[in-house]
């Protein structure tokens, strides 16, 4: 998010009706459905130790442009697999359909904005007559032409990441796929309940959105008996969560309350406690205030430099490091240290500035950048 969550925030709108914040799509520029995060084996298959162990340097590490990992929610959702827990009738489904329409719409969720693309819900619990009735009572009857549903899929082990890549194929722009739920797509036989099995579940599911550069949000209930710790109520071992990029759980304290609390784990955002209540006339979840404040990164000068750099009348730039570096005489930065540097904070360029980069290797490196939106 641009501002820090404040700990009491105005409820914002969150039915068709709301304005649509300006998109931040980069798909044109970035393509989603191909990126890998980890890229160092296939960049550098020859290298390797005694064992066939592929390593890399840290200089490689450092001289290496990954792909800029963009959220789905700014400062609530990123990219890769997490978990969405709650007890059963808690009010799980009805958020999954906010959120959903929330992204394929682009319209903020409460104050978090949103990036815009096609989002696949498999709704594995329902029924399309049933998901026309709770859609049409949360939203009306505007329909988001981006937003997907299947009540039916394969599981993981008979072909459902067969499924999904045939899915991706078709919509390019897509963002995010629910999964409602994970017992509907594990193996079925076997070990089920083992670490290893729970691990090497969200294991696969999660090597698939690193692949595809995707969200994969998977719908999972708790136990039955409480603990102080929320996230030790995640049915099954710890493996579902130690696996897992991160986890929400939704908690009451009785069944019948309209309050909810949303504790957020992840390894992208930071940890995060809200307050949230259910709208029983609307069925939306509005926000109601946040434990914590979001923690947002100081200004960093290179990043402030390039913003300032690249003008209206001047919104592309390539060249190399060195002239770069001539061209932000400020910084007192060796081109070297510059690639590294903006190799380390590319997605914070793209994410915070609307600026894209990338570090063109050949006879001499070029770097390359250019504002996707205009300049506030």
């Amino acid at each position: 998010m641009t501002e820090k969550m404040k700990t009491t925030a105005p409820v914002s709108s969150v039915g068709a009706d709301g304005a649509q914040p300006q998109l931040k799509n980069y798909n044109e520029i970035i393509a989603n459905e191909t990126a890998q995060i980890n890229l160092q084996a296939a960049q550098n298959p020859e290298k390797s130790g005694s064992g066939g162990l592929q390593t890399v340097s840290m200089t490689e590490l450092y001289d290496t442009l990954y792909p800029p990992r963009t959220p789905v929610v700014d400062g609530f959702l990123y990219g890769g697999t997490y978990l969405f827990v709650g007890a059963p009738k808690v009010g799980k489904s009805f958020f999954m359909g906010q959120l959903a329409y929330h992204v394929a719409m682009g319209l903020p969720l409460w104050d978090y904005p949103v990036r815009k693309g096609t989002v696949l819900y498999l709704a594995l619990e329902d029924d399309y007559a049933r998901l026309q009735r709770r859609l049409s009572g949360m939203f009306g009857v505007e329909c988001a032409d981006n937003l997907y549903f299947a009540t039916q899929a394969k599981t993981l082990n008979e072909g459902l990441d067969k499924q999904l890549e045939e899915f991706l194929k078709e919509h390019t722009d897509a963002r995010l796929i629910i999964i409602d739920t994970l017992q509907k797509v594990r193996e079925v036989g076997g070990d089920r309940y083992s670490y290893s099995s729970d691990y090497e579940i969200v294991t696969k599911l999660k090597s698939f959105s690193d692949k595809y550069g995707i969200c994969l949000l998977v719908v999972h209930h708790t136990r039955k008996l409480e603990s102080e710790d929320s996230f030790d109520m995640i049915s099954g071992t710890n493996g579902l969560l130690g696996a897992a990029d991160g986890a929400f759980i939704m908690h009451k304290k009785k069944r019948t309350d309209n309050e909810a609390v949303m504790d957020i784990v992840g390894r992208d955002q930071p940890d995060q406690e809200l307050t949230i209540e259910f709208d029983r006339e609307r069925c939306v979840w509005k926000f109601k205030k946040a434990e914590t404040e979001l923690w947002k990164q100081p200004p960093n000068p290179l990043l402030e430099a390039i913003n300032n750099f690249l003008t209206e009348d001047k919104p592309e730039w390539e060249g190399t490091a060195t002239e770069l570096v001539s061209q932000l005489p400020d910084m007192q930065i060796q081109a070297n240290v510059l690639s590294r540097k903006l190799n380390v904070v590319n997605s914070q360029l793209l994410n915070d500035y609307g600026i894209f980069y990338d570090n063109k290797r050949g006879h001499e490196r070029k770097i390359i950048l250019k504002r996707l939106e205009p300049r506030e």
